[in-house]
């Protein structure tokens, strides 16, 4: 599963993820959405998860063979304080998921001009 942007903190070792942005997006060839889960956390935690399971089978008159691979994996990231986790949506086209997580407006404090005498 590779992810984007792949930014993962300055220097902390941790497996929650502080993303700049709240668009993320997760390549996973071969799943189903189905087969992917995203939720959130306490603690403003989004976690993306999933499991795939594969079993491919060729014979003929004189061979039988059978492969099967499977695997899990979990990414969690923290949101930023004024993420809507209420709105959070998800989708998945073509292998690849795409999470938005809205932000609410953060108000801009009031700049007061002083004027300069002298």
């Amino acid at each position: 599963m590779s992810l984007i942007p792949s930014f993962f903190g300055a220097g902390r070792r941790t497996n929650v993820f502080d993303p700049f942005s709240l668009d993320l997006w997760a390549d996973l060839p071969g799943l189903k959405k189905e087969e992917v889960k995203v939720e959130i956390e306490e603690g403003n935690v989004l976690q993306i998860s999933g499991e795939r399971s594969r079993e491919k089978e060729d014979k003929n008159d004189t061979w039988h063979r059978v492969e099967r691979s499977s695997g899990r994996f979990l990414r969690r990231f923290r949101l930023p304080e004024n993420a809507k986790v209420d709105h959070v949506k998800a989708s998945m086209e073509n292998g690849v998921l795409t999470v938005t997580v809205p932000k609410e407006d953060v108000k801009k404090p009031d700049v007061k001009p002083i004027q300069i005498t002298g």
